[in-house]
C-alpha cells in the first residue's frame, strides 16, 4: 500500500501550513460556499468579538443590516444602536439566542419582566446593559423592549446571510420558566430573589439541540438565509464552576466548536469560520492577546478579517502583503483599539462581572 497521505495539499500538514508560515500568512479555511456581495442583506449577534466583522463589512461598503438604528422613543438614549443588527446586545449562549427568537416571534414570553438597580433605575433582564441610564418606569421599559423585538423579527426575516459569534456556555436561568439571562441577575440587582435563578453549564447535546431548533425556527420564516458560526477566541473573565478559569474557558470553547463543527457538517446552509484558530493557535505564539491575555490586538483583528474578507466578501481577493501592511499600520491600530475600548466598556456585559464585585 502506497503511503494514503502523499497526494493530500499541503494544507493537510502542520509543518507545511502552520509552523513555517508567518502568522498572518496561515489561512485555516480550505473552502467556502457563501458569497456575500453588495448587495446581500447581513446582519450579525454574538459576543462582542462578533462586532469585528460588522464593522468591515460596513468599511467595505457591503450591507450591514440594521434594523434598530433610532431610538423608538423620546426617553430613549441613543446607546448602542448599529453595534449589532438589532439592539440585543450580547447573546453569549445559544440559547439565549433560541429564546430571542421565540421572543420575537410571540413563541416564549418569560416571566421576568425588569430588574431595579441600586440607583432605582429599571433595566431589561434581557438586554441589562444596553441602557447605561436604565429606564425610568417599567412601562417605559416594556414599550423599549416590545419596539424592539418587532426589529429582531424584520432582521431575521430580512437577512441573505447571518452571522453568530458562540460566546459561552455557562449561563443563568429563572429558575421559574427556563429563562436565559446574559449576566447573572446579582451582578447588576441588588433586589432579585436568590431562590429565582440556578447557574447552568450547557453540554455539547444541549447546544446543538438548541441550535439546530434554532435554526430550523429562522429556516421557516426565512429560506434564502446562509449562517455563519464563529467561536470568540476570548476567555472567560470568570468562572461560577468550581473549576481553574482556564479550565472552564478550555471546556467551554472546545464544546463550542464541537457544535459547531457538528451544525456545520449536518446543515449544508451553514458554515464555521475559524477566527477562533486564528487567534489561539500556537502559529500566533499569543502575540495576538493584549496584556490582559483576552482581548484581541488590533493586529489579530486584522488578520483575522482579511481572512473572512478574502474568503467570503466578493470584492475580497486579499493578499497577504495587503494584510501585513494593515496589520503593522500605527495608525489603523490605534484606531482599532480605541474602538475596542469602547466597546469592552459599552457592550461587553461580561466585564460588569468583575466591575461589580
Amino acid at each position: 500500500m502506497a503511503n494514503p497521505y502523499r497526494q493530500k495539499p499541503a494544507t493537510s500538514f502542520w509543518k507545511k501550513s502552520v509552523a513555517i508560515p508567518a502568522a498572518i500568512d496561515v489561512d485555516p479555511v480550505i473552502s467556502s460556499s457563501i458569497v456575500i456581495g453588495p448587495e446581500s442583506q447581513i446582519a450579525t449577534a454574538g459576543s462582542c468579538f462578533a462586532q469585528h466583522i460588522a464593522r468591515t463589512l460596513a468599511r467595505e461598503g457591503f450591507h450591514y443590516l440594521v434594523e434598530e438604528n433610532e431610538p423608538a422613543f423620546s426617553f430613549s438614549q441613543n446607546e448602542n444602536y448599529g453595534t449589532f443588527s438589532a439592539r440585543y446586545g450580547n447573546i453569549y449562549t445559544v440559547r439565549q439566542l433560541l429564546q430571542l427568537f421565540d421572543r420575537a416571534h410571540a413563541i416564549f414570553e418569560p416571566q421576568e419582566t425588569a430588574w431595579r438597580r441600586s440607583d432605582g433605575r429599571f433595566i431589561d433582564p434581557f438586554r441589562p446593559q444596553i441602557q447605561s441610564d436604565g429606564f425610568e418606569t417599567v412601562e417605559q421599559l416594556c414599550a423599549d423592549r416590545a419596539s424592539h423585538l418587532v426589529k429582531v423579527r424584520s432582521l431575521f426575516e430580512k437577512c441573505d446571510v447571518f452571522i453568530f459569534t458562540l460566546g459561552l456556555t455557562e449561563a443563568w436561568l429563572s429558575t421559574r420558566d427556563g429563562s436565559v439571562f446574559p449576566l447573572a441577575p446579582g451582578v447588576v440587582s441588588p433586589d432579585v430573589d436568590p431562590d429565582g435563578y440556578r447557574f447552568h453549564n450547557f453540554t455539547v447535546q444541549e447546544i446543538e439541540h438548541d441550535l439546530l431548533l434554532f435554526l430550523e425556527r429562522l429556516g421557516q420564516v426565512n429560506p434564502k438565509v446562509r449562517v455563519i458560526l464563529t467561536v470568540s477566541p476570548v476567555p472567560l473573565i470568570a468562572t461560577y464552576e468550581p473549576k481553574h478559569v482556564l479550565c472552564a474557558t478550555t471546556y467551554s470553547k472546545a464544546v463550542l466548536r464541537v457544535v459547531a463543527e457538528q451544525i456545520a457538517q449536518k446543515v449544508d446552509w451553514v458554515e464555521y469560520f475559524p477566527s477562533y484558530e486564528m487567534i489561539t493557535g500556537p502559529h500566533t505564539r499569543g502575540a495576538f492577546y493584549e496584556e490582559d491575555l483576552r482581548e484581541v490586538r488590533p493586529e489579530g483583528v486584522a488578520y483575522v478579517m482579511s481572512v473572512f474578507s478574502r474568503h467570503y466578501l466578493s470584492n475580497g481577493a486579499q493578499p497577504a502583503e495587503q494584510a501585513r501592511e494593515q496589520a503593522v499600520s500605527e495608525e489603523e491600530m490605534s484606531r482599532q483599539k480605541a474602538i475596542m475600548d469602547q466597546l469592552s466598556s459599552v457592550i461587553c456585559d461580561e466585564t460588569a462581572i468583575e466591575e461589580n464585585l
